[in-house]
């Protein structure tokens, strides 16, 4: 029998696993809608307290002042707990994944994760005292 030539479609050493990086490439995908998200409700939260905070100055609406800061608050934390719940189930994945799978772990989505969520922590330190 000749010797078989090998087509451009045969794979002369074995490819990464692509399962496992689709995988992986979903768990970012979901990770950074929980970022977009998050950054949704602190920005809506900022934007409440605001301008809910402008009204009350100007006094056209009667609040009660702690109203403006509350409803920020509120965003704020809600925004911040989603994105940790949104990194405690990347990390979840990222587990199960790494049983199989070698990569490394300073993902560039999960960077950015964890600064946003410093980030939502600080928004809500400065809209609880009065900073921003």
């Amino acid at each position: 029998m000749p010797d078989e030539e090998l087509s451009p479609h045969t794979p002369t050493q074995p490819g990464p696993d692509l399962g496992a990086m689709r995988t992986m490439m979903a768990a970012d995908r979901t990770l950074m809608a929980w970022i977009r998200t998050s950054l949704s409700m602190y920005s809506f939260g900022y934007t409440i307290y605001k301008v809910l905070q402008e009204v009350n100055e100007v006094g056209e609406v009667a609040l009660k002042d702690v109203a403006p800061r509350r409803a920020g608050m509120l965003l704020s934390i809600a925004g911040t707990a989603a994105l940790i719940m949104g990194i405690i189930e990347y990390s979840a994945t990222l587990r199960v994944l790494r049983r199989s799978y070698s990569f490394e772990l300073a993902r560039p989505s999960l960077i950015m994760a964890l600064i946003m969520a410093a980030a939502g922590m600080l928004l809500l330190f400065g809209i609880a005292t009065r900073l921003v």
